[in-house]
């Protein structure tokens, strides 16, 4: 998982993709403000600013004004009631003409107060009207203004517009990235729950994505380690199962063949002789199995191997090795060249699981070797390694196979337990397999 977030681009990350999204964001609220605002502008300009409209909203206050004025009997030069009634309509600025002069101007708060003109001008306030106070006729010029709060509003619905732009954006970001959380989260409580034929997967290349995929290998992961352990479990119950029944059988007749010892009464000495060497023969075909057992459980073992590692002269320790070796090889019909190397050095080893790597190996070349070539052991001392070849032809009987074939990965553990190496050559007709040790440099070659 960390490979694949360290190999992730910051221009496919989210924190990329969310940097992204606000700047579109902020681009589409800028475009919704300036449209917005744009056309509630012509609405005031077009709609609410034309003249059927300002001459209608100027009728409703000169109405409003004449009820005013008639029902509480106000004169034109009561300033206070006029301010009063002024102030209650905000947008609206009253001028008052007594015989074509400017008499008093009264305005709302928020009103656009006009210029101080004594006279009438009819191209900024439009019509008069006349209007009867109770001290005379009065000509009343009425301003409305009430175009500015328009475009406030305007500019209200644009900035709400542009806010509602920016959350909408990041929300339809946000919920496809919530999409597909939930969808990489079912996913993996479907694996969880033992369905591991159901693969995880995320669209994209950012962490999700990466997520996913990794979460997948180790789906497939596990898949292989259980397809492993099913496989090296029926290999156990196979084998168990064989090597039982072959078992069974020289141990059967081991012990018929000491029963019968048991009752003779050893005066036939010849026969006696014979079931002896018939329940030996029976016990040594019980080790040989015994020993496949144990080559199984070492390769196939989680355990560490118990070594009881020395330091040893590893001249010595090898001669005495390929001597043995020798000795077999020859007791069976092999012809054996040894080259060894002459000087001194020191190994840290177990002698007795390295005989076994040895052992293991006369044992291969009994059951492959061909004994029309001649077993080659060649022992050298490089590089700060102590190393042994045993090479030999292969042959043509095809007939004799190893049982288990795990004799090659039993010395290849028992050497990597020990520091060392293990290595096989076959090309069909010559094997060849060495195995090497560290140790102190010193080289010098003798045949004998």
């Amino acid at each position: 998982m960390i490979k694949h977030l360290n190999k992730l681009s910051f221009s496919y990350s989210l924190n990329a993709k969310m940097l992204y999204v606000s700047l579109i964001s902020i681009v589409v609220a800028v475009i919704m403000y300036l449209l917005v605002g744009e056309i509630g502008c012509l609405l005031v300009e077009k709609v609410y600013m034309s003249e059927e409209n300002i001459a209608q909203r100027k009728a409703e206050i000169y109405s409003r004004l004449s009820t005013y004025v008639n029902n509480n009997g106000i004169s034109g030069k009561d300033t206070a009631a006029m301010s009063r009634w002024a102030r209650e309509n905000d947008y609206v600025t009253i001028l008052l003409y007594d015989s074509g002069n400017l008499h008093r101007r009264f305005s709302g708060e928020k009103a656009a107060v006009p210029e101080s003109n004594s006279s009438y001008d009819l191209s900024k306030y439009g019509r008069l009207y006349p209007l009867k106070f109770s001290d005379g006729m009065y000509l009343v010029a009425i301003v409305d203004s009430s175009q500015s709060r328009e475009y406030v509003v305007a500019d209200i619905t644009a900035i709400a517009a542009a806010g509602g732009s920016i959350v909408l954006v990041l929300l339809f970001y946000m919920n496809k990235l919530t999409k597909r959380i939930i969808d990489l989260s079912r996913a993996a409580t479907t694996v969880s729950s033992g369905r591991l034929e159901m693969s995880i997967s995320a669209p994209g290349q950012d962490e999700l994505g990466s997520l996913a995929r990794a979460m997948d290998e180790m789906r497939q992961s596990v898949i292989e380690q259980m397809s492993s352990e099913s496989r090296a479990w029926q290999a156990n119950n196979e084998l168990i199962t064989a090597i039982s029944h072959d078992i069974r059988t020289p141990m059967t007749s081991m012990i018929g063949y000491l029963g019968l010892l048991c009752e003779s009464d050893f005066s036939d000495t010849e026969r006696c002789r014979q079931f002896s060497r018939s329940a030996y023969s029976k016990a040594m075909d019980l080790k040989s199995l015994t020993d496949e057992l144990f080559k199984y459980f070492l390769v196939y073992g989680s355990a560490e191997l118990k070594l009881d590692m020395e330091n040893y002269d590893g001249r010595l320790l090898l001669e005495q090795l390929t001597s043995e070796a020798e000795f077999t090889l020859t007791e069976d019909g092999f012809k054996v060249q040894r080259i060894e190397f002459s000087g001194e050095c020191s190994v840290m080893a177990d002698p007795l699981y390295l005989k076994r790597v040895t052992d293991n190996l006369v044992s291969n070349v009994m059951k492959y070797g061909d004994k029309g070539q001649r077993v080659t052991m060649i022992s050298e001392l490089k590089n700060g390694r102590l190393s042994l070849c045993i090479s030999n032809g292969i042959t043509r009987d095809l007939a004799r196979v190893e049982s288990t074939k795990i004799g090659l990965r039993t010395c290849l553990r028992i050497m990597e337990q020990m520091h060392g190496s293990f290595e096989v050559h076959n090309d069909g007709e010559h094997f060849a397999a060495e195995l090497s040790i560290p140790a102190n440099i010193e080289s010098s070659v003798s045949e004998n």
